[in-house]
């Protein structure tokens, strides 16, 4: 493999400028779909099996494009690959605007997946035309950015949705990537490959990974049901872990591998990914119940919240996420990635154990969620910071699109988690789970999130401080 040097060329605040919008119209278009749910079952008839359904399209769309979009951006430039994939993402944007039914929304969204593949290839372009110092802040005002568009999205998509159609709620965001698109393709040059290794793509490799990632997915959607369906369990382990070391035999084998099994080998490379699933596996068990808790009847543990108020309390904790990223850099530039996550870490840990202890008051679940969300941003943006730190630039996009992966894997075991208690907790005969299955939910979010602390003494080894 023949590594290219730095492009010695640098760019301006407009060009970041540009990757930001980019991510904040992509964020924002990313997140329509979760509040206006109930109109798209009402207006396309479909059932709450079909609404699950359109619900995970994108985000398994979106684990299985990240790391190959970030390895292609490694081998044929950031820029030229980022620029075809969002064309794709227009594209997806465009059908589902336009969908009539169910079947072809379904491919508007598997096409607009796509747009998670642009974070990692952003990132190769920041530490490509800025000083080290000066990318660490702009991976996280990107990072920031992309959650800032999720928070847009979800506050706007209801208003677009009831007051034009559903189709505008797609269409506007689509128009925002076209023109942010355009923005990137004029204010950034072309960047040289990071690496040029002549090899074509790793298809058996992509394959595996693309069934590993599936298999793990189906696996956490089967979980919560072991008990009445034990044998399809233990089965999807089973196809898991034959998935798996075929992978790994393939990865070893292979001229121009997918993903360089020496990457994951790095001890701070390892431990990077166990902290990231941690610290977003005990977020989504807050994200999940919070909500539930507030909806739930006055008369048991909850607060009989309707949507709106939900909305509204759960608001301070969007914005709190929002600018984690940017606070996430420049923490990490100012302190060191390790005492950042350190910090963040604590953080969580300290709010998630009080929500357990005090949750009979709403200002506490507020408090308590603001808290988390900040905290797991700034770790999970300091961490990607870390990483695409600790690796040589060829491997930039690979690397850092691992952590992405690994983040959505982390969001998605929590959320499952969490319905598996709730279920649990819930008496016969009443909608409503017990106070317990609360605090024992919390109680396990907290406990995960502080064993990454185990993890994080490693991330110095073959990196910074």
């Amino acid at each position: 493999m023949t590594t290219i040097p730095r492009a010695p060329v640098r760019v301006g605040k407009p060009a970041v400028a540009a990757l930001g919008l980019l991510a904040a119209a992509t964020g924002t278009l990313e997140s329509v779909v979760t509040p206006t749910l109930p109109l798209l079952q009402r207006e396309l008839s479909m059932t709450p099996a079909q609404g699950a359904l359109l619900g995970i399209t994108m985000l398994v769309t979106g684990a299985l494009v990240t790391p190959i979009a970030g390895n292609l951006g490694d081998r044929h430039g950031g820029r030229r690959v980022m620029l075809r994939l969002m064309a794709v993402v227009v594209a997806g944007g465009l059908v589902s605007a336009a969908a009539p039914n169910l079947p072809v929304l379904l491919i508007g969204q598997i096409l607009q997946g796509a747009m998670v593949g642009a974070m990692p290839l952003s990132f190769i372009l920041v530490r490509t035309y800025l000083p080290a110092g000066e990318s660490q802040v702009a991976i996280g005002v990107v990072s920031g950015l992309f959650v800032g568009g999720g928070m847009l999205g979800t506050l706007i998509a209801g208003p677009l949705a009831e007051q034009l159609s559903r189709h505008w709620m797609f269409a506007v965001p689509t128009i925002a990537i076209a023109v942010a698109t355009l923005l990137v393709r004029l204010l950034l040059p072309d960047d040289p490959p990071a690496r040029s290794d002549g090899a074509g793509i790793d298809w058996p490799g992509l394959v595996l990974l693309s069934g590993v990632l599936l298999t793990f997915m189906a696996g956490l959607a089967i979980a919560p049901e072991a008990a009445a369906l034990p044998l399809p369990l233990v089965a999807v382990v089973l196809l898991l872990v034959v998935l798996v070391a075929a992978w790994i035999r393939v990865e070893r084998r292979s001229p121009a591998p997918m993903v360089d099994l020496a990457l994951l080998a790095k001890p701070a490379i390892r431990s990077a990914y166990a902290i990231t699933f941690a610290v977003c596996a005990g977020t989504a068990v807050a994200t999940h119940l919070v909500p539930q808790l507030l909806a739930a009847s006055a008369e048991g543990p909850g607060f009989g919240a309707d949507s709106t108020d939900i909305g509204r309390y759960l608001l301070p904790g969007a914005v709190a996420a929002a600018v984690s990223g940017p606070l996430g850099g420049a923490a990490a530039r100012r302190f060191g990635g390790t005492a950042v996550v350190a910090a963040g870490v604590a953080v969580m840990t300290a709010a998630l154990t009080a929500l357990a202890l005090f949750h009979s008051e709403i200002w506490h679940l507020v408090v308590a969620k603001t808290l988390i969300a900040l905290a797991s941003g700034v770790c999970v943006t300091a961490m990607v910071v870390r990483t695409a730190t600790a690796v040589d630039r060829d491997a930039t996009g690979t690397a850092t699109g691992l952590v992405l992966v690994t983040r959505v894997i982390g969001f998605a075991a929590g959320v499952q988690l969490s319905g598996a208690l709730l279920t649990a907790g819930t008496p016969a005969g009443t909608d409503d789970a017990a106070g317990s299955a609360y605090v024992t939910g919390f109680l396990v979010a907290g406990a995960v999130t502080a064993l990454s602390l185990f993890a994080l003494r490693k991330t110095t080894e073959g990196a910074g401080k």
